[in-house]
């Protein structure tokens, strides 16, 4: 069995800030600072996961974004561990009644790797839906719609486990043994995680973690940010003639850092479509390095924030322009980046060129 305990608590050096949502008529209008996300300080978050403060001091009426949030929610963790513990406990209890269960031990519950997709919960898979209604326990990320967490059953409960640049929630160390934890408990596990669980999600690790335990993980595909970002836009992301091939790229380094660009020598193909992930700070070392390899500086290319929510907003411009328009438009993250002539066939580019008739007719 593993071991609860082993999750230590910390206290993120941050200030808490929180905006609250409201109707948008205009994509244009949006300031960066709503979002339909999951993120950190969302009250929506706070409100989905207040069954993990019932035995603290603080009241769960208690609106916990004021001036006192720091105090609040310093020790997230420790806050949280003894409603985890008594849930797991819970879970044993039912499952032994069931006669699931023997001299201690449970028939393992199975963890579901579930993608959501770029953020339009229409966008969904109906297994997705199916598997998010009845699961006993959600570990949701930072950019899992609130949308889709109203799809949730009263009787599930969710878990936040979201990283966002500079502050982590849980460590992947931590999140792979609350999957198995609970796994271990009986529970029906959902993992919910923004986009395709396989793609630049680190979905491979945790099933290969639960796999070497034992315990029986099933993937759910969402629709990556690349498909579904790129559909919404009208950019294919492969066109006969134009690019034969499409290429996905992390904008960050495993071991961090702002130089994560060793394969940009052989990134920069014109005939390629490159759709870079998590580049926002990055992009601007990127374009240049793509441009000193040989890609065109006049490459259509568009930066998309928080694409296919009413929240988009998107920088058309050449390669060699780019940065310096997302910089002045201010675009946050998540923003995905797609580089290519293809871009030049969206109905949304801006800038009329010499070959659009010879783009159309390829």
């Amino acid at each position: 069995m593993a071991l609860l305990h082993k999750i230590v608590s910390f206290t993120p050096n941050h200030h808490f800030f929180i905006n609250k949502r409201h109707p948008i008529s205009s994509i244009n209008s949006i300031t960066p600072s709503t979002s339909p996300f999951t993120e950190k300080h969302s009250t929506e978050r706070y409100q989905r996961d207040q069954w993990v403060y019932q035995n603290t001091t603080t009241s769960c009426n208690h609106n916990p974004f004021g001036d006192s949030i720091g105090s609040i929610r310093e020790d997230d963790i420790a806050l949280q561990l003894p409603e985890l513990k008594k849930l797991l406990q819970v879970l044993k209890e039912k499952r032994a009644s069931e006669g699931k269960c023997s001299e201690g031990k449970c028939v393992p519950g199975d963890v579901f790797l579930v993608g959501t997709g770029p953020g339009d919960p229409e966008l969904l898979t109906l297994k997705a839906v199916r598997v998010i209604k009845s699961a006993d326990l959600l570990l949701y990320d930072r950019l899992v719609s609130n949308d889709v967490l109203d799809l949730v059953s009263n009787d599930a409960k969710l878990l936040y486990v979201g990283k966002t640049a500079g502050y982590h929630s849980r460590t992947q160390e931590e999140i792979h043994e609350l999957l198995l934890n609970f796994a271990e408990a009986g529970a029906t596990v959902v993992r919910l995680k923004g986009g395709d669980p396989l793609v630049f999600g680190r979905g491979g690790e945790e099933m290969d973690f639960l796999q070497q335990q034992g315990i029986h993980v099933k993937v759910i595909p969402g629709i990556t940010a690349a498909s579904g970002i790129a559909a919404e836009l009208g950019i294919p992301l492969t066109h006969r003639g134009i690019a034969n091939s499409v290429r996905f790229l992390t904008g960050h380094s495993r071991k961090g850092g702002t130089d994560p660009l060793f394969v940009s020598e052989n990134a920069a193909d014109p005939d390629s479509t490159l759709v870079v992930y998590m580049g926002l700070s990055t992009f601007p070392s990127l374009s240049q390095k793509l441009m000193h390899h040989g890609l065109s500086p006049q490459t259509p290319a568009v930066a998309i924030e928080r694409g296919t929510t009413i929240q988009q907003r998107t920088v058309f411009a050449e390669l060699k322009d780019l940065p310096e328009k997302i910089a002045s438009t201010g675009l946050e993250s998540p923003t995905l980046l797609i580089i290519g002539k293809v871009v030049e066939l969206s109905p949304f580019w801006p800038i009329p060129t010499k070959q659009e008739s010879c783009l159309m007719q390829a």
